[in-house]
């Protein structure tokens, strides 16, 4: 089944809007912003090389975390991900990270803020959101989907250790030709969460 975004403001598919470069810590990329008609996407790319019409370009769909990304949280594994990608990709010839704005697994901040107080209580990540009266993952794929179709891919490799994500490009027309694990070393205060993703949520993650 191939699910076709469009904007519910315009009815118009995703198109690219601007390109320029963005030199990074770990190497330099090209971030991307779309549009759809007037409508400004806030979701963004970062592109290493030629990406239209390329096969099995490594490629990291990376849920916005403003906790872990920018505040170093070490409830999550959020940064340590999206860093480890960024170090790598900035390595290869080509490589693409989609930087979604889907806080909280799709809850949003406020939120998510509010399930972090829950699991100081005692709930794991996947109780306290279903206390709060959502599912454990409300993110959907179909934008990041579009965003690689408007960069032209003909096929990804992605990072990733949630198999949901595989599913659900795949579900929307992206043709993935394989799946990398990212798997970053639990702390003393993110180890119960990232067991309960992978208990929980699906995630292949393995420890030692």
């Amino acid at each position: 089944m191939t699910i076709e975004w469009r904007s519910e403001k315009t009815g118009l598919p995703l198109e690219v809007f601007a390109r320029a470069a963005l030199p990074t810590q770990f190497g330099e990329f090209t971030i991307v912003a779309f549009s759809a008609g007037a409508e400004r996407i806030e979701d963004v790319a970062l592109v290493r090389g030629d990406v239209a019409g390329m096969e099995n370009v490594p490629t990291r769909l990376h849920s916005e975390c403003l906790t872990g990304d920018v505040f170093h949280s070490l409830r999550c594994d959020c940064r340590q991900q999206l860093e480890r990608a960024q170090r790598h990709f900035s390595e290869l010839p080509r490589a693409i990270i989609l930087y979604m704005r889907q806080e909280g697994r799709g809850i949003g901040l406020a939120n998510k803020v509010a399930a972090y107080k829950l699991q100081e209580e005692g709930y794991d990540t996947v109780e306290a959101n279903e206390h709060l009266g959502f599912d454990d993952d409300l993110r959907s794929y179909d934008l990041a989907a579009a965003m690689l179709k408007a960069l032209g891919v003909a096929s990804i490799d992605l990072y990733t250790n949630n198999p949901r994500k595989v599913e659900g490009l795949e579900k929307c027309g992206i043709r993935v030709t394989g799946r990398e694990p990212i798997v970053i070393e639990p702390n003393a205060f993110n180890e119960r969460y990232l067991h309960t993703k992978a208990d929980k949520s699906g995630h292949l993650i393995t420890f030692d």
